[in-house]
Formats: C-alpha cells, sequence, structure tokens
C-alpha cells in the first residue's frame, strides 16, 4: 500500500491514494490553512470507522441478516499536550433492517474491533482506549 501527499500551501496539502484517489486536508485558519478540507487526524477517525463499518455490514450480510443502513459515529477524545494523539475513542453503531438479531449485531461488531479492524487493533495495541456499542432500528 502506497500514498502520496503534496504540500500545496500554507496548511493544505492533497494526500493520494495508491489506488488513485484524493482526499484535501487542511488547517484552521489561524494554523495557516483556509479551512477547505479535513484534518489529519479527522481523516485517521474516518478511516477507522470506516474499517470498523465495513467488517460489520461484511459480517452481517454473510449472516443473512437483511440490514438496511449501518452508521457508525465516532466520538475521539485527544492528549491535551504535544503530541496530541489519540487517548480515546468511541464506536456507536447504528445498525437499522429488519428483523435483526442481536446476538449476530453483537458479534458483528465484536469481531470487528477484536479480529478484523486492523485500523482499530493498531491504535488499541498504541494505547488507544477503544470502545463500541450499538443500537439496533427496526425497519418496515
Amino acid at each position: 500500500m502506497k500514498a502520496h501527499i503534496k504540500w500545496v500551501d500554507g496548511a493544505m496539502f492533497l494526500g493520494e491514494s495508491g489506488s488513485g484517489h484524493t482526499v484535501v486536508m487542511d488547517g484552521p485558519e489561524e494554523a495557516g490553512g483556509r479551512n477547505m478540507g479535513v484534518r489529519p487526524m479527522e481523516t485517521l477517525l474516518i478511516g477507522l470507522g470506516g474499517c470498523a463499518s465495513y467488517d460489520v455490514v461484511s459480517i452481517l450480510r454473510k449472516g443473512r441478516q437483511n440490514i438496511h443502513n449501518v452508521e457508525a459515529k465516532l466520538e475521539a477524545v485527544r492528549a491535551d499536550s504535544e503530541p496530541k494523539v489519540f487517548t480515546r475513542i468511541h464506536v456507536h453503531f447504528v445498525v437499522k433492517g429488519r428483523q435483526l438479531k442481536e446476538t449476530q449485531v453483537k458479534r458483528a461488531v465484536e469481531l470487528s474491533a477484536e479480529k478484523y479492524c486492523s485500523a482499530s487493533i493498531m491504535l488499541g495495541r498504541g494505547g488507544v482506549e477503544i470502545t463500541h456499542d450499538y443500537e439496533i432500528i427496526d425497519v418496515d
């Protein structure tokens, strides 16, 4: 896996993934940016949410659950002093579907956290306290 980061100006950078997709990263005006993109640490948090969500959807589909939508809402706390690393991250899944089995939703969240989501596991091994929970919404 590769990535290429190019400085544009101020606090703005373009990140290009090995698959050819680009993301704009920028800082706030007080840091020399123009607030025209996500912050690098936000990108990391979004990546963790995407990784975990992918796992949960995949596991629920394999379990033949009738899912309509899965959302992950993440909240992170960062250290007060430099380096301002994440110290805690909470991932709340909202799983919508028809006649979902709670045991399978719970298991999908656990498998993502403990076995499959490399972003979550990597950050957890690095000392970040990561917690997960979920809610199930039955749709007609």
